[in-house]
């Protein structure tokens, strides 16, 4: 079978040293740029925190895509549901939690008696 071959296995999908180190180059990359956001005024105020959210969900996908393998591919789709299981979990957990906060918080204020000064 010729290493060319579309159905060759190249090891589920992993990356070589180069994409490895081109994924550690555009991460340090996207770091950068936030620290440039936050320390300089090239962007307009207004506009800082939509930078860096953007630079952030960038970055966010480069890491799952370049370090973790998630993908589209037919050896990613394992992958790919277990981690969108897993982050849909963590979503129920961490909107849970802060209801119920809110909730507890919302219910464990003290009365105000009215009629006293």
């Amino acid at each position: 079978m010729s290493a060319n071959a579309p159905d060759a296995d190249h090891g589920g999908g992993h990356a070589t040293l180069t994409g490895y180190l081109l994924g550690l180059l555009l991460c340090l990359v996207l770091t950068g740029a936030s620290f440039g956001v936050v320390m300089t005024d090239l962007v307009p105020q207004p506009l800082r925190l939509t930078a860096i959210v953007v630079l952030c969900v960038v970055q966010l996908v480069a890491q799952l895509v370049l370090f973790l393998h998630i993908g589209a591919g037919r050896s990613q789709r394992e992958n790919t549901g277990i981690f969108l299981c897993t982050a849909f979990l963590i979503a129920i957990v961490v909107a849970g939690s802060l209801w119920v906060m809110h909730n507890a918080n919302l219910n464990m204020m003290p009365m105000q008696m009215s009629g006293t000064p």
